[in-house]
């Protein structure tokens, strides 16, 4: 249903083809491919972000959280379920997790109930941010990191996201409301990232810019981007 999981579509139709499930395919930057995709639904999961685009993700996820909303409102959708990220309002958010909570706003504008969940990192394949990690530790021996990666995050498994999600479901009429699912550890991603490489068997280099390089983060982005690709 969802732009974010076109690179996994085979297991998805997989997975369908293994139930009694019907996947079907909608694109949150095509309206027009919503409606079919939406006909029928009481509950809708949005696990959309447009992080690793080529173009502007902020404005793509702003695109893309309008049509779902408008689609969903129109389908008759009585709840939407949305996985977003950790943040307080108020705070210094990266353009990322201001991103994520203007999409919630953008959804719950839909005035279809919304449940937000807010999460840190989540450990687990699928999750952009840990194939992120992956792919730089078991490809970078030696890394010149950039500033944000002293930050401190509350990681969470994906195992346990999932178990948010699915009880969710099962909330009364009158639940909907934001909840904070960060884990109960505060590391940085740099710690991450070592233990990781550590439970790899891996010695990997970390030498921190104690300065704000948004050329540095966008190269460290794109290679990223390009060995989860590989």
């Amino acid at each position: 249903m969802a732009h974010s999981l076109f690179g996994q579509r085979s297991r998805i139709s997989a997975a369908a083809s293994r139930s009694q499930h019907r996947g079907l395919k909608g694109d949150c930057l095509d309206l027009a491919s919503l409606e079919p995709a939406l006909a029928g639904v009481h509950t809708a999961y949005y696990l959309v972000h447009s992080m690793g685009s080529s173009g502007n993700f902020e404005d793509e996820d702003r695109q893309a959280a309008r049509y779902f909303a408008a689609s969903a409102r129109q389908a008759g959708v009585r709840r939407i379920i949305y996985l977003g990220g950790l943040g307080a309002e108020g705070q210094s958010l990266s353009a990322h997790l201001r991103s994520r909570q203007e999409v919630a706003d953008i959804l719950r504008s839909s005035e279809v109930p919304t449940i937000e969940f807010r999460a840190s990192i989540v450990i687990g394949s699928g999750s952009l941010s840990f194939e992120m990690i992956r792919a730089l530790v078991q490809r970078l021996p030696v890394m010149i990191c950039p500033r944000w990666v002293g930050v401190k995050a509350q990681p969470i498994a994906v195992e346990d996201v999932i178990a948010y999600l699915v009880e969710a479901l099962e909330l009364p009429v009158g639940k909907e409301a934001v909840y904070e699912i960060g884990g109960a550890d505060q590391v940085s991603y740099g710690g991450i990232m070592q233990e990781y490489a550590r439970q790899c068997g891996l010695r990997r280099w970390m030498i921190p810019i104690p300065v704000l390089t948004p050329r540095l983060s966008s190269l460290w982005l794109g290679r990223s981007r390009r060995s989860m690709l590989a």
